[in-house]
């Protein structure tokens, strides 16, 4: 007899992106209540299906699906069916959905943005059929939980939430295009080769680009090919593979490379070298001084 789904709930907040709140969670007898939020709560279902009201209709949500629902509005929340549902839920406050709405602004720099006056972003359907923006919606969720990178958690919500944004809200924004302002990505690019062993915000990125944040992200990409987040580890391996070859020890070499520690060090270099740490600092030794044991392991 199979056993029956045990419910579970996870709740944390983000003091980097202004104390979002986080909800992981299986449901499979709890049922939600008549009640609202201060701020947005957007969702992705994982499994099973969620049935909710809201605005005057009843709606469900499967599996593979985005919810969201606005600042104020009553809504109910519980399992369609026995089986229950597993989800993961941010709620952002609604500043922090301004902030994302305000990329799309003609503006260019963060000084001319901080004088337009930004409207919250409304999303006429509750429930959103859309695989990518799924995927992502969940790797930022996953993210958040996990990395001990601002930049990748800063970079990751201003992405997700700006496609949100351009695809579904009832003003649909446009991404404005992206010129070659090569000499500005090369800028960040020296600040982050000078500052890899620093916790770095996508804040102060933008400051020294002097242009808003998702603008810098998207001249990024297209130029280096890789987030600033992505390219801030890889850089942070590569300097971390010079003290290795120097001989400096693998939990010292995590800490003046910016790493948390020595398991942080361990996830990213296998990921980008393809062997560990370990492994490269002993391959980086004469052979003929090592024990054929060294190659067995």
């Amino acid at each position: 007899m199979a056993q029956p789904l045990q419910e579970t709930a996870k709740f944390w907040r983000d003091p980097a992106l202004q104390n979002l709140e986080m909800l992981r969670a299986t449901y499979v007898t709890h049922t939600f209540s008549r009640h609202t939020h201060e701020g947005y709560a957007i969702g992705v279902i994982e499994q099973g299906i969620e049935e909710f009201t809201y605005q005057g209709a009843t709606h469900q949500a499967p599996a593979g699906s985005i919810v969201v629902i606005h600042p104020g509005e009553v809504h109910t929340g519980h399992a369609a069916n026995s089986d229950g549902w597993t989800y993961r839920m941010l709620y952002p406050d609604v500043s922090l959905m301004q902030k994302a709405a305000a990329e799309f602004t003609g503006r260019l720099t963060l000084q001319e943005s901080a004088k337009q006056p930004i409207e919250v972003p409304y999303f006429p359907n509750p429930v959103m059929d859309d695989p990518q923006l799924a995927a992502l919606l969940r790797q930022l969720h996953q993210t958040i939980e996990h990395s001990r990178s601002v930049l990748e958690r800063e970079s990751r919500f201003l992405w997700l939430f700006a496609q949100l944004i351009a695809r579904y809200a009832d003003v649909c924004p446009r991404f404005t295009p992206i010129g070659n302002e090569i000499q500005v990505v090369r800028q960040v690019q020296d600040y982050l080769k000078a500052n890899y062993m620093h916790s770095i915000t996508l804040e102060q990125l933008a400051q020294l680009a002097q242009l808003k944040p998702l603008r810098l992200l998207r001249l990024f990409q297209k130029h280096v090919g890789l987030p600033p987040h992505v390219y801030l580890v890889q850089t942070r391996v590569m300097n971390a593979k010079a003290l290795l070859r120097s001989g400096v020890p693998l939990a010292q070499a995590a800490v003046d490379t910016g790493f948390t520690d020595q398991s942080h060090l361990n996830r990213h270099f296998k990921r980008l070298v393809g062997v560990t740490p370990k492994q490269y600092a002993i391959g980086c030794k004469n052979v003929q001084d090592l024990p054929e044991a060294v190659f067995l392991e």
